[in-house]
């Protein structure tokens, strides 16, 4: 949570009126808490509901499941901070430098937890795709790996966390809020985050589905259509919530005349929020979209009593089923998710 962007201690009369900067405290007031909650909301309900489904019904049956299953479970950790941080954004920081540490800490482990999680699912699509036959025979190897990539994974975010914690610092300016200690321990955080968290991910990204989609290019099957598809809707999704907010702060960390700026500082809340909005779409994107994810969903709503009274889960199964049966034989071989 990068609140040291949001330090309203770097307005200076000399570039923007009083009247503007107070304008800005009031929209902040208002914004920031309506978009945390709301994230939190859909993010909490979407990512538990995506665990119970892979825990109970989908049994972690692929190397995808289980990258698909720790997602959300790390989605789910950051959610659980946003009330706390609404909070602050109206009343400021009043739960202690402890708490400080830890939510600075749980941000920067869901960010890279995440980011990582999300390289590993592309690159096994990618041996999935491109390699499909030595991919096919060496399933079980795989699945062990995947489970040692995922403990490394969990390990590696924590790590990388440590810093936040360490220097996490409550300070009082205009207000008490939840930073960094240190301007050279911020700039250091934001470098590592925007290589290892951001361009590095992407670059994995392009790579991967470049030589993904010319595989599938060569493809002769219905399976090819769903899977370009899909892969559109993940890089889209990951570029459109991810690349305003770097992209902000990038440019924030190359001139300090931005943080002067009261215009600048809307668009870095705004930014934020949309980059947020992964903890809410990941559940849709990376699950909701795969037709054995569909199929368990409908078990789980008819084990709760609900199945009378939502019409339309008869109608995902008849496009269900018409889909399945017009798969091939070899859809492992050709399909992006086959959840």
């Amino acid at each position: 949570m990068e609140h040291d962007y949001e330090d309203l201690g770097f307005f200076t009369t000399s570039n923007d009126s009083r009247e503007a900067h107070n304008h800005f405290l009031q929209f902040r007031k208002f914004f920031l808490p309506c978009m945390y909650l709301m994230v939190f909301i859909c993010g909490l309900v979407g990512n538990f509901l995506v665990l119970v489904i892979y825990i109970f019904y989908h049994k972690l049956k692929s190397i995808t499941d289980l990258f698909l299953m720790n997602l959300p479970l790390a989605d789910l950790v950051f959610v659980c901070t946003l009330p706390f941080w609404a909070y602050a954004s109206i009343h400021g920081w009043v739960f202690g430098k402890p708490m400080c540490k830890i939510l600075l800490g749980i941000y920067t482990l869901n960010f890279y937890t995440s980011m990582l999680i999300l390289t590993c699912i592309t690159v096994d699509r990618f041996i999935a795709v491109v390699q499909a036959t030595q991919a096919y025979n060496q399933q079980a190897k795989r699945m062990i790996w995947g489970k040692v990539t995922c403990v490394g994974i969990w390990v590696a975010a924590l790590l990388v966390s440590l810093p936040q914690i360490i220097y996490g610092h409550v300070v009082s300016r205009d207000e008490i809020i939840c930073e960094y200690e240190d301007e050279k321990i911020s700039t250091t955080v934001l470098a590592s985050q925007m290589t290892l968290g951001f361009f590095l991910p992407l670059l994995t990204m392009i790579v991967c589905y470049s030589v993904i989609i010319k595989t599938l290019l060569h493809a002769h099957s219905f399976q090819k259509h769903k899977s370009l598809r899909i892969i559109f809707l993940v890089v889209a999704a990951f570029l459109l919530t991810q690349t305003p907010f770097n992209l902000v702060k990038l440019i924030l960390s190359t001139s300090w005349e931005y943080r002067t700026m009261t215009r600048f500082h809307y668009v870095i809340i705004v930014t934020e929020a949309i980059a947020y909005l992964r903890a809410c779409l990941n559940p849709v994107l990376y699950a909701f979209v795969g037709l054995k994810f569909r199929k368990n969903f409908r078990k789980f709503v008819k084990d709760m009593g609900c199945l009378p009274h939502l019409g339309v889960l008869s109608q995902w199964k008849s496009e269900d089923t018409s889909r399945i049966s017009s798969a091939s034989h070899n859809a492992e071989a050709t399909s992006m998710f086959q959840l």
